[in-house]
């Protein structure tokens, strides 16, 4: 029998050092097990039960070994101080990981990183275990130890791989099981226990344990809707989306309860009665503090486990595709929390974030940038992406804090960050990190939408790589949700001052392809509810956001609307609450209601509304210069052969009585919405139904209609194409 090196045997006893797969299985004839609670002689035998020999002590360490010919797998049953204990041995298998998944997670290219990184269950020489597999370069040691082995770092050492790999085959562990990796950093140091950054699932916080997911069995039933998919999702469709924090939409009478399948019950069948063509969440990503509202997540590819099991939450995307309705997912790329079991030093060392702190903290959050110009961190954040995506048949992601990722000063001052290699402030990594997910997402998966959450001027963010962009499908226009809020907020009889605020967003509109978002972001933090900005007593707050609501979903670009902002809630936001729903049982709410889901069925089903919305041929101005009488009105064309539409807003008070407009063609024009209409809570001042054009040339135009313009209302008429 061949005697182990003592030194390296009384590390692996110790857990001090990679060499547990050198020394521990099947070597050369020997059988060598580390077997701390034994309190005799380990026997040995086949999986079905013929024995094989017995192992002995060797030493004073509790190694056990014998000269036995044991071909894995093998079973071992050792005495305890409390009865005894059989299990089988892990050493004895191969590795997880193949010299092609080594080569490819090395270089940031693997094409399902999510599925060989991680913890999956898996049959290996005919045993039921889990495949754990993990990146930690920095390591002297790697464990994965839970509630199958007492959390005990010694008895599950992980075999290194090269490019900084571990990997491991655990017999007799399943879904459901709690797990961390234990480790050594270089200088041998133990770590805090570290959640698994691929985890599939987690914990519920406070628990801070990663679980091992059973998944592959979920019986998806939207194939009809996956390959209709890119049709519905193209430029020229309409976009209409409801964002939702999942945990505070809504809550069970009394009951606390608002779990994903609570959601498919109730937020699924509303959202589809409200005419939104997507849903869009904030992430849902797991993460260790509730009042980020996932913004700080740790676990990018685990569904938060306070509203329920991976299953649970696919059921949910199940569900809206279902009813027909779209799924968005806010995503997280640009940083993380710096909380001690998760990503930060993960091995000892900066690995998933820059070490420099001018490079890797982000100053206003008090987060961890990532490193994105390590191929394997790229590689992570890919598989995050394309884990939703394809794993949970999402159907877009809205990429989170664009611009801080593009800018290596972004909220710094001087001397407070480091220039690029040709001493400019882009963040080139950054930049070729998103040119390369875009390109991957939309190769992988066609039809799906990538959205940029991106405030500043940075040109190009919905262009194509090849052209120099960014290679987004939609950009949120943040420029024009401050303008138009801020002009909305004022009195009205101050808004002839701010009249450019209206129509300075038209100089830039066909820059890019842009969604215009009233997000949580402008209902938090003592902005005030969007009603609550409305201005004047209560009649005029309800007919200032008709008012608004009427400009924004006939203005060109994609809507976006936070829940609650739908009816007027009138309270801001808060994530631990829920919507105000008692608030419909006021009609001035529930007509707000009922606004919204017409204007959904009108931008939805009219393609004047949305097949040009990126496009100058899509919209042309007709009063865009009264500023005296705050007064708006701008055609809004589909393609050739569709009716167009003319749409008035009167900004005031003050009713309009007898204004001319031009329009591009005689005949009867109906009013097809009013939002001054009784049904909405308004005054029911209109056009009786539609107004016929008369032979008087105004604005450009030969024909013209003589309207009512109703206080703090917009109107919206297209030519009775029967008549």
């Amino acid at each position: 029998m061949t005697a182990p090196d003592a030194a390296m045997l009384d590390d692996v006893a110790a857990a001090r050092s990679d060499a547990a797969f050198a020394l521990l299985g099947p070597h050369d004839g020997v059988l060598r097990v580390l077997a701390p609670e034994a309190t005799g002689p380990i026997d040995v035998s086949t999986a079905a039960g013929a024995p094989l020999g017995r192992l002995t002590r060797a030493g004073s360490l509790p190694v056990y070994q014998g000269a036995i010919f044991a071909p894995p797998p093998y079973r071992l049953q050792m005495p305890t101080a409390s009865g005894g204990r059989g299990w089988t041995e892990a050493y004895g298998f191969p590795p997880v990981l193949t010299d092609g998944d080594l080569y490819y997670l090395a270089e940031g290219t693997h094409q399902d990183l999510a599925r060989v990184l991680g913890a999956h269950p898996a049959r290996m020489l005919g045993v039921a275990g889990v495949r754990f597999a993990v990146w930690a370069p920095n390591a002297r040691r790697v464990s994965v130890v839970g509630n199958f082995n007492d959390w005990d770092g010694r008895c599950h050492q992980m075999r290194r791989r090269p490019g900084g790999f571990w990997d491991m085959f655990v017999p007799d562990v399943g879904p459901g099981a709690l797990y961390k990796y234990e480790l050594l950093d270089r200088d041998g140091g133990l770590l805090p226990l570290k959640a698994d950054p691929v985890a599939w699932r987690a914990e519920c916080p406070p628990a801070t344990a990663s679980v091992v997911a059973d998944w592959g069995g979920f019986a998806w039933t939207d194939d009809d809707w996956l390959a209709r998919r890119a049709d519905r999702q193209r430029r020229d469709a309409p976009l209409s989306i409801y964002e939702v924090h999942a945990p505070s939409w809504m809550r069970g009478a009394g009951s606390g309860e608002c779990g994903w399948d609570f959601l498919s019950a109730r937020l699924v069948p509303y959202a589809r009665r409200m005419g939104f063509t997507h849903v869009e969440f904030l992430p849902v990503m797991a993460h260790p503090f509730g009042g980020s509202w996932g913004y700080q997540p740790l676990g990018v590819f685990a569904p938060m486990a306070e509203m329920g099991p991976p299953d649970a939450f696919a059921r949910l995307v199940d569900a809206l595709h279902a009813a027909g309705i779209g799924v968005i997912l806010d995503w997280v790329p640009a940083h993380f929390p710096s909380d001690a079991h998760g990503l930060a030093r993960f091995d000892g060392t900066a690995l998933y974030e820059h070490a420099d702190p001018r490079e890797g903290f982000h100053q206003d959050w008090n987060t961890l940038i990532y490193n994105l110009g390590r191929y394997e961190v790229r590689g992570f954040l890919t598989a995050s992406a394309l884990h939703w995506l394809e794993y949970f048949h999402i159907d877009g992601l809205r990429v989170d804090a664009v611009a801080s990722m593009l800018y290596r000063d972004y909220s710094r001052k001087p001397g407070e960050w480091v220039p690029n290699r040709f001493g400019g402030r882009e963040n080139l990594e950054a930049i070729d990190f998103l040119r390369h997910l875009n390109g991957v997402v939309h190769a992988r998966c066609p039809g799906v939408l990538m959205i940029a959450e991106e405030s500043t001027a940075w040109p190009g963010v919905t262009a194509s790589p090849e052209t120099g962009g960014l290679g987004f499908d939609y950009k949120w226009n943040m420029g024009w949700m401050h303008d138009t809020l801020r002009y909305i907020g004022q009195d009205p009889v101050y808004r002839a001052h701010a009249h450019d605020q209206m129509t300075f967003g038209l100089v830039y509109a066909w820059s890019e392809a842009f969604v215009l978002p009233i997000s949580h972001d402008e209902v938090v933090h003592g902005k005030g509810s969007l009603l609550g900005r409305m201005p004047g007593d209560a009649w005029q707050r309800f007919a200032n956001l008709r008012t608004f609501l009427g400009f924004m979903f006939t203005y060109p670009g994609k809507k976006l609307l936070f829940m609650g902002c739908e009816f007027g809630q009138l309270g801001e936001w808060r994530h631990e609450g829920e919507v105000d729903w008692a608030a419909l049982d006021h009609p001035a709410h529930a007509g707000v209601q009922r606004l919204t889901r017409d204007l959904n069925v009108l931008v939805t089903g009219t393609p004047a509304l949305h097949a040009r919305d990126d496009s100058p041929e899509g919209f042309a101005w007709v009063v865009m210069d009264d500023r005296a009488q705050s007064v708006f009105a701008w055609l809004r064309r589909g393609a050739p052969g569709d009716a167009p539409l003319v749409v008035a807003a009167n900004f005031t008070p003050v009713p309009r009585h007898q204004y001319r407009l031009g329009v591009p063609q005689a005949g009867f024009w109906r009013e097809i919405l009013n939002t001054d209409a009784a049904i909405y809570g308004g005054g029911n001042l209109g056009n009786q139904g539609g107004v016929a054009s008369e032979a008087v040339p105004a604005h450009g135009h030969g024909q013209s209609l003589r309207l009512t313009l109703p206080p703090l209302a917009v109107v919206v008429l297209q030519p009775d194409l029967s008549a």
